[in-house]
């Protein structure tokens, strides 16, 4: 595998989120009603200055920290967390969460993070786990933790 990944994962990677771009509003119907899984709303202020973008993600749950990431490299919402530092999670059931992002260097803790995509709802569960060796060279994963606001919390992770 080069240094850019295995060109079949980015392929089928980029594939696998057009199509989940193209069914997002029937995907957040389902979800604002009944949840998916580990499936939350992530939302970053854009690196342009005006708004922000609104992606579903799914929050992984490794080492007693939380993670969200992206299996084929940079994308424009992790671009937008990168430059943010901090975002807002919303869930299903209305909470929300004020998180800092660190974007994670290829260590231990994103390896261990990567070997936790199994948590992720199917398909997504299996993509991850036959496209590990390809995320292993381009995936981008942040460590979420708690954002104080005005020196109070809004809400804590569910």
């Amino acid at each position: 595998m080069s240094e850019h990944g295995s060109r079949f994962w980015h392929a089928a990677y980029r594939y696998q989120y057009r199509i989940l771009a193209l069914i997002d509003p029937l995907v957040r119907v389902v979800w604002r009603r009944f949840g998916i899984g580990n499936v939350v709303d992530l939302e970053v202020a854009r690196r342009i200055g005006s708004g922000s973008r609104s992606r579903l993600v799914g929050l992984l749950h490794a080492q007693g920290r939380i993670y969200v990431g992206h299996p084929n490299g940079d994308v424009g919402w992790t671009r937008d967390l990168n430059a943010a530092g901090a975002g807002v999670v919303h869930y299903h059931n209305g909470a929300t969460w004020l998180f800092e992002a660190t974007q994670l260097p290829h260590d231990a803790e994103r390896e261990a993070v990567i070997r936790s995509t199994g948590q992720h709802p199917f398909p997504g569960n299996l993509m991850y786990r036959l496209g590990r060796g390809h995320i292993r060279v381009v995936g981008v994963f942040f460590r979420l933790t708690d954002r104080q606001a005005a020196g109070d919390s809004e809400g804590a992770p569910v």
